[in-house]
């Protein structure tokens, strides 16, 4: 096994490993939904969001957000059909979008 004993950048890791890199281009596109929305979002629960990991099913693109709270989680999950539209109509085949409430931190 080769080792490397230099620290070295996110960009050149992301080089040298393509699950590395499939990880960072989830986490960007996850980030876009999320900026995406965000104006339809009221803004009280705008600071108890954060965009949670994506993945494929065989129905199409599931994604989470994570949210702080469970009145919070009440309150978008009105606003799910809402934010399912405004995807597709921005070219994001979203099928599901899977709220989760962020544990505490005690």
């Amino acid at each position: 096994m080769n080792r490397r004993n230099t620290p070295y950048s996110i960009q050149e890791a992301t080089q040298e490993s393509p699950t590395l890199a499939k990880l960072i281009d989830l986490s960007r596109e996850s980030n876009a939904m999320l900026q995406s929305i965000l104006p339809l979002i009221p803004l009280p629960l705008r600071t108890v969001i954060k965009a949670g990991p994506t993945g494929t099913t065989a129905e199409g693109t599931t994604w989470c957000l994570i949210v702080e709270g469970n009145a919070a989680v009440a309150k978008l999950r009105q606003l799910l059909p809402k934010f399912q539209a405004h995807l597709l109509s921005k070219g994001k085949q979203v099928a599901e979008i899977r709220l989760k409430v962020k544990a505490n931190d005690f």
